[in-house]
């Protein structure tokens, strides 16, 4: 049976997906170097808020506060031991707002990486990956989640081992990359490669794209090099919204509701069938990106230039620049 975001996806066409989760705690008191997992049990009423402030302004998907809510990172807080019951109570806060929207609200479960390197770099083995991610997505599923959304990934087996666990929780799942290094991931992934991480799994994502690490600029030309590896599987980007600043001791998001707006309408031109944002991404960004999306008609593919002269200048260079080719051998995204 189809679940609810590939429902939602052939009802709608194309989605909005939720803004920043950290960025908009701080505003509400949430401190440098704290856990937002922390606040599922100290402060679950400012984590509803503003799940609700990204419904109220249009969100079709809401994600979890649980990105970093795995054993590995949950140990710098002396919370691993906590780390299903901490999953649980983010899915069922966000299923909460979900279920009373009076629409469909897909809730996805965060899942970020576990912030240890893989064997042979690291002392992470791919086993004790697995087995961290199905700890944590047990949790999720246990709360609700509709899909398990694997995000602001860097590293290939990464994604397959927090793949592999969502699918032994027989759950289906998201999986984007951060571009942020030279339009690659950290680890050197290409957008066009990004997808082969999970080849010959058992199922292939609802969606795959990218988020996080780069303002809105860069992160189309990211969109414009993805491919999703199959047909079935949407196109997915979260910008930031904008390059961050220090300003007064703290940090300030340089995109405007406009920009973000232009931005989630280039995305819809680029092929991209959920759009959202990342770091900085606030409420009322949010409601102008639903407005653009509800009024845009797509229209052909952005150039760079085009690009760039909608939202701003590139930070990073593009992944495929001059002299670094990469061999596409797959279909560039679905439905396009």
């Amino acid at each position: 049976m189809p679940h609810s975001l590939t429902q939602l996806l052939d009802a709608k066409g194309v989605l909005l997906a939720d803004g920043a989760t950290g960025t908009n705690l701080f505003e509400v008191g949430l401190e440098a170097g704290e856990a937002p997992e922390m606040w599922l049990e100290s402060h679950p009423d400012r984590i509803t808020a503003l799940h609700q402030a990204f419904v109220d302004n249009g969100a079709d998907i809401i994600l979890s506060c649980s990105f970093g809510a795995n054993r590995h990172r949950l140990k710098l807080h002396q919370a691993e031991g906590r780390t299903h019951a901490l999953n649980r109570i983010a899915a069922e806060l966000a299923r909460a707002v979900a279920d009373a929207a009076g629409r469909p609200v897909v809730v996805g479960g965060s899942v970020g990486p576990t912030g240890e390197l893989l064997q042979p770099l690291g002392a992470l083995s791919y086993a004790e990956a697995v087995e961290a991610f199905r700890e944590q997505i047990a949790g999720l599923k246990d709360g609700g989640v509709d899909v398990v959304w694997i995000e602001t990934m860097s590293a290939g087996e990464e994604v397959r081992a927090a793949a592999e666990a969502a699918l032994a929780c027989d759950m289906p799942y998201v999986v984007t990359g951060s571009f942020d290094s030279a339009g690659r991931t950290m680890m050197g992934i290409h957008p066009c490669d990004f997808h082969k991480a999970v080849d010959g799994l058992s199922r292939r994502p609802v969606a795959v794209g990218a988020n996080c690490g780069v303002g809105a600029s860069d992160m189309l030309a990211t969109a414009l090099e993805l491919e999703t590896g199959s047909p079935d599987s949407a196109l997915v980007v979260k910008a930031n919204c904008g390059i961050p600043r220090f300003v007064d001791g703290g940090t300030v998001y340089s995109g405007t509701p406009d920009q973000m707006a232009d931005y989630a309408r280039l995305a819809i031109d680029a092929g991209a069938r959920i759009i959202g944002g990342c770091c900085g991404t606030s409420p009322q960004h949010l409601g102008a990106m639903r407005q653009a999306i509800d009024s845009h008609v797509r229209r052909q593919r952005p150039s760079i230039a085009e690009i760039v002269e909608a939202v701003g200048p590139l930070v990073n260079k593009a992944a495929s620049a001059a002299g670094e080719t990469a061999p596409r051998t797959g279909r560039r995204r679905s439905r396009d």
